[in-house]
Order: C-alpha cells, then sequence, then structure tokens
C-alpha cells in the first residue's frame, strides 16, 4: 500500500489484495463481534413501542468488546457503591445501543469501500472520518487481544505467539497517520 493522498476533495489509496483482505478480514470480524453483543439487548415490549431500543446493562465479559464499549459511568474501582453499578447499568442500556450502531455503521463503510481484491480506494471526506473511526476500533480490538502496552518493543522475538499480529498492528497504525495526514493536509 502507499500512503494515503488527498486530490481535492477524495482521499485516494491503493491496496494489495492480501491488504484488503486482511484489512477486510479484521473489520468483518470486529462487525459479528458487535453485531452479536447487539443481539444481546433485552428484548423488551415497551422498546418495541415506543422505538426507544435498550442495551444489555451489564459491562461485556469479552476483554475485546469491554474496550470497545466501555463503561458510560466511572466507578470507584475500590468501592463501587450500589447506586453507581445501578447508574452504571441504567447508563450502559441507554447508551450502548447507539455506540453499537456507530460502530456497525464505520465498519460496513469499510467494507463497502475497500475492494475485496485490492485496488484503489476512493473515499469522500465524510468516508474518511468513518475509516479513522473503524481503523481506530480495529487497532483497539487487536491490541487489546495482543496485549499491547506502552512498554512493549516495536518488535518481538519470532518464537512469541504475537510476533506475526504485532506486525498487523502497526500496519493499522501507519494506515491510520496516513489517512489523518491525507484529511488534514
Amino acid at each position: 500500500m502507499k500512503a494515503w493522498r488527498r486530490k481535492g476533495e477524495v482521499i485516494l489509496a491503493g491496496f494489495e489484495q492480501q491488504e484488503a483482505a486482511v484489512l477486510r478480514g479484521l473489520v468483518g470480524q470486529l462487525e459479528d463481534m458487535l453485531q452479536a453483543r447487539a443481539e444481546e439487548a433485552p428484548q423488551d415490549e415497551l422498546a418495541e413501542l415506543t422505538g426507544i431500543r435498550t442495551g444489555p446493562a451489564e459491562s461485556p465479559d469479552d476483554p475485546v468488546l469491554s474496550r470497545l464499549l466501555p463503561d458510560f459511568h466511572r466507578l470507584d474501582p475500590d468501592n463501587p457503591s450500589r447506586e453507581d453499578l445501578d447508574s452504571a447499568a441504567a447508563m450502559r442500556s441507554l447508551h450502548e445501543p447507539e455506540l453499537v450502531e456507530a460502530k456497525v455503521g464505520v465498519a460496513r463503510t469499510v467494507l463497502d469501500t475497500l475492494p475485496r481484491d485490492g485496488g484503489q480506494v476512493r473515499l469522500s471526506f465524510e468516508q474518511a472520518d468513518a475509516w479513522l473511526n473503524a481503523l481506530n476500533d480495529v487497532r483497539l480490538a487487536l491490541g487489546t487481544a495482543l496485549d499491547v502496552t506502552e512498554d512493549m518493543p516495536d518488535e518481538l522475538p519470532d518464537d512469541d505467539p504475537r510476533a506475526p499480529h504485532l506486525g498487523v498492528y502497526h500496519w493499522l497504525t501507519w494506515v491510520q497517520e496516513t489517512l489523518i495526514q491525507a484529511v488534514t493536509a
């Protein structure tokens, strides 16, 4: 892949077939995880009547989903009160469906604009913003799965099972950085 570039009101990049396959695979997995989470939402008769959706009240057990869908109300980690727990559950139930919908939407934009076999991608500024959000979500998910920290070296020993995936993480970071540069140019 060559770095993203701006040509007037269009943001352009070309992806090799393998790069497109990797990115489409990661974004597709993210979309599947988020849609599965949305399906965990309780079925509520009042929501069906009013159109107000509710989501699960509990935080996801999966660390990747927990990172993508953080609590909407900060708890005292040492001593959360019952009131704080109830507030966190209510906030999650009310706001998580919108967050999941937004994340699925940006993932869908990437999948709709990235050719399956690679090739040129042409984005409007709105689509570029969706790509930036989706790339951020994929990096958060992969970084959580790999346990990426600030102290982690740029390269891991060959015998570390995370080593090949860390290379993908760094590539995603570069894709995101060059897209930011093109948008702000």
